[in-house]
């Protein structure tokens, strides 16, 4: 193994900064590898840093900020004009450390020197808006969007009434986890890689799992409608078996294999958010998990992220790591202490001899 650390100048994150978002008050991660796995305590900020991400590469989206809040059900509900209730509306207030627009600084994501993306709550004290109505600016390099924080208002631009979220090239990003995909999810990631190269990728990661029993796989079902109760499900073909089973039934550690593996395919040129990596895969396989994940974002140009609280899972991936000279692996353990949370990084050596030696590195 070489001594020194590769570096990928390839990157649309280098390094990370993340400034008061969520629990994250001010959070610098110096390197960010090809590949990089974040540990850390419950607690700790990991799921928080791959949200970040997420938003950043979506520039501040209207759609994933909402559908990042709902996700946790972090909504509020109004009344419309005519004062009828409306479904529930993002609740602004949840992105920001101490929970508050109106007073707490404003969120910054991006790389330490590079343009970041900012969400801040209207400062102007001119403002014609009363200040818990005033809307929430997001910005990023020259572009400038306005979001309202009034429920009604709200859910015209849900509604696509406003699409002033929609203007910004944004970066390529798939995000799943800590639970599984649904059948329809993987139906859709592999129709974009069914007969091409990136099929086979997907299959040999089933391979990986199944003892290299699957032999084929394929897409059954129609899309879900009025004739159609389960929609379109992923079979596989096992060898000396007449007829084909369907994925699931290899187990949660095949699905997850089978889909990062498809995301990976899909991720070509942007991000693979991974959040508990560690679910469904066996510790015997975990360094071949992360081989895998390592080449293929190393050929497809994919920055991975992922989290972890499993020591498996870590000693999996710093073996992978270590092994595979080409691809930048970097791993990051998050320790939180009162309101603080700061990033203890481990260069490719000292990943070298934690793998060897079993030190405790989550």
């Amino acid at each position: 193994m070489s001594t020194a650390t590769p570096v990928d100048t390839d990157l649309h994150l280098p390094d990370l900064r993340i400034k008061g978002f969520r629990g994250i008050k001010d959070l610098h991660i110096s390197r960010l590898g090809r590949v990089t796995l974040l540990a850390g305590k419950n607690g700790a900020g990991k799921t928080t840093v791959l949200e970040a991400v997420r938003l950043y590469t979506s520039r501040g989206r209207h759609a994933d900020l909402a559908a990042l809040l709902h996700e946790r059900e972090e909504v509020v509900g109004g009344f419309d004009e005519e004062l009828q209730r409306i479904l529930p509306a993002p609740n602004w207030d949840a992105l920001f450390h101490g929970r508050l627009l109106t007073s707490a600084p404003p969120i910054s994501i991006g790389p330490s020197r590079g343009d970041a993306l900012t969400i801040q709550g209207t400062v102007d004290l001119e403002s014609h808006y009363p200040q818990e109505l005033r809307p929430l600016h997001v910005n990023f390099r020259d572009y400038s969007m306005e979001l309202p924080t009034l429920p009604s208002v709200q859910r015209r631009v849900q509604l696509g009434l406003l699409r002033q979220s929609e203007l910004l090239p944004t970066i390529t990003c798939q995000s799943f986890g800590p639970g599984l995909p649904s059948s329809p999810q993987l139906a859709g990631l592999w129709d974009k890689v069914a007969l091409t190269d990136e099929e086979s990728s997907a299959v040999g990661a089933l391979k990986l799992i199944s003892s290299g029993s699957v032999e084929r796989v394929a897409m059954i079902g129609d899309d879900i409608g009025p004739r159609s109760s389960m929609g379109r499900r992923p079979v596989v073909k096992l060898r000396g078996e007449s007829q084909p089973v369907p994925l699931k039934s290899l187990g949660d550690g095949a699905v997850r294999m089978f889909s990062v593996a498809l995301a990976l395919a899909n991720s070509k040129d942007g991000f693979l958010l991974i959040d508990e990596a560690e679910n469904g895969i066996h510790h015997s396989i975990q360094r071949d998990f992360w081989t895998m994940i390592l080449k293929a974002a190393h050929q497809n140009n994919v920055q991975v992220l992922a989290t972890t609280h499993s020591w498996d899972c870590v000693a999996g991936f710093t073996m992978a790591a270590t092994e595979i000279e080409e691809v930048d692996g970097a791993l990051i353990r998050l320790e939180k202490k009162g309101d603080e949370i700061r990033a203890v990084e481990y260069p490719e050596d000292d990943l070298d001899v934690a793998a060897r030696h079993g030190i405790e590195v989550r």
